[in-house]
């Protein structure tokens, strides 16, 4: 089968967790005999990568913004760089082939790499008008449709994992498409549906103006009204067009509460996938667990709940235990003011070998995100590797204990005050030590079946009601 991969987060010289799901589906694809090629950016360098990184404005913690930024938010997938799309509505730019190939090693794909689309930041000025604007969010939808429809001939199937729920409206619908949905994002313009330190559950769009500006009047009010519910429209139309994997439950029943009569019967729930051979060798070559390391790895942003855990952990953990936090982001810099030295020990970014031996060797590995995580990624290493791992109960995270290797493996907390105490307990006990399973549920070769047979399903919008449309009907009726 020939596949094109398709994200606007790759490139990039530090990828997140859903460029890093990409490339890890894409090459276990190639492993077993598939050609795949990555459809993404052709705007990405060293500069404007590290802004993506650290310099967006973080309109999902309830904060003032300064009127001379001019930050992107996290769901166009823009930078800001001075480039703009051609006027022939075109960005689609092939490059050199030792520029293609240098991408493809940066990001660690064994295939290769097709820069399409810019992401380029023409002046919407979000964040000085207090708005979310209407046009915003279609405009790079429809640029990122466009490159796909140009480059999608010859391919069997092209599966889109980015932030633009709606991009499948810009795509013809003879074209075989599946969009994987990473977050909340859906019907969430910040994707993360966090906002003033808290879980945010507003339903009404009107409400949702207060996260680019907290004291929106009536105007702002009613534009942004006008944005997020055409959002959430274009979203389900895109939906019942073409196929969609959302990565956990948690995530269809989110979009459901927010457009109870969307038709989701052409979507399915797969979790997201590990690459369980390498993690497998990494557990095998580590050292044994060091007893009293405590890990957390992740971006160091609101909502991820660092700066909650390091607080409520001070002077609560037993004195053998030792934090290390593996990780950047723009809360780093304040919170090794605060933390650093004596237990707590701030290691910055590290590659992906380097933190898997991390976490292969703690104690116990910490999830700590007070936003409801979709699928973490984070969760799914710590057990593949072996490593107990505790987090809060919230989002889709206790989905993720069917993938235990023992009971109580992921230890799940109602408070960060309980996850602390949790964590106490567990640092209290000798570490676990345990030679790594021979198979793990999460692994990308079990889950390729089931992706492989969505890829293969051509059957048109409304022609059959099977297993999941029930599903999909009864969680309507009372979406949880």
């Amino acid at each position: 089968m020939r596949i094109l991969m398709v994200s606007e987060d790759l490139p990039g010289a530090q990828i997140g967790g859903l460029g890093k799901h990409v490339v890890t589906l894409a090459n276990r694809l190639l492993a077993t005999g598939h050609e795949v090629e990555i459809l993404g950016r052709n705007d990405r360098n060293d500069r404007n990568d590290r802004s993506d990184r650290s310099d967006r404005s973080d309109r999902n913690d309830g904060s003032a913004h300064s009127d001379h930024s001019d930050h992107s938010d996290r769901n166009d997938g823009s930078d800001h760089s001075d480039r703009s799309a051609r006027s022939d509505g075109s960005d689609d730019s092939d490059g050199s082939d030792d520029s293609t190939q240098d991408s493809a090693r940066q990001i660690g794909f064994h295939g290769r790499f097709r820069p399409a689309f810019d992401g380029a930041h023409p002046g919407w000025k979000e964040a000085q008008l207090g708005i979310f604007n209407p046009l915003k969010r279609p405009y790079f939808a429809r640029k990122i449709g466009r490159a796909i429809a140009r480059h999608a001939s010859g391919f069997d199937v092209v599966h889109y994992h980015g932030h633009l729920p709606m991009v499948g409206l810009h795509v013809p619908a003879g074209i075989n498409l599946v969009q994987t949905r990473h977050d909340q994002g859906s019907e969430c313009l910040t994707q993360l549906r966090f906002r003033d330190g808290a879980v945010c559950d507003n339903l009404i769009p009107a409400g949702c103006a207060g996260c680019i500006r907290r004291d929106a009047g009536v105007v702002r009010q009613a534009v942004s009204a006008i944005a997020v519910s055409g959002y959430r429209s274009q979203a389900a139309r895109a939906f019942a067009r073409h196929k969609t994997v959302f990565v956990s439950d948690f995530l269809r029943r989110q979009f459901l509460r927010a457009v109870p009569d969307a038709d989701l019967s052409r979507c399915r729930v797969i979790h997201n996938l590990v690459d369980y051979p390498r993690l497998r060798a990494a557990a095998l070559a580590a050292a044994p667990p060091h007893a009293g390391e405590l890990l957390l790895v992740g971006r160091i942003d609101v909502g991820k709940g660092f700066a909650e855990f390091l607080d409520a952990a001070r002077a609560s953990l037993p004195a053998h235990a030792r934090i290390s936090v593996v990780g950047d982001g723009p809360l780093r810099s304040a919170l090794a003011r605060r933390h650093a030295g004596g237990q707590v020990r701030f290691l910055g970014w590290q590659d992906y070998s380097a933190t898997l031996a991390l976490a292969a060797r703690a104690h116990l590995c910490v999830v700590p995100s007070v936003c409801e995580e979709a699928c973490s990624t984070t969760v799914l290493e710590a057990l593949a590797l072996g490593r107990p791992c505790l987090a809060l109960a919230r989002g889709g995270t206790p989905e993720l204990a069917q993938y235990q290797s023992w009971p109580g493996q992921l230890g799940l907390a109602d408070s960060m005050a309980g996850l602390v105490a949790l964590a106490a307990h567990r640092l209290g006990v000798p570490p676990r030590s345990a030679p790594p399973a021979p198979r793990f549920g999460a692994d990308a070769g079990v889950l390729l079946p089931r992706l492989l047979e969505l890829y293969a399903d051509t059957t048109p919008p409304g022609a059959a009601v099977d297993i999941d449309r029930h599903l999909h009907l009864e969680q309507r009726r009372d979406p949880g």
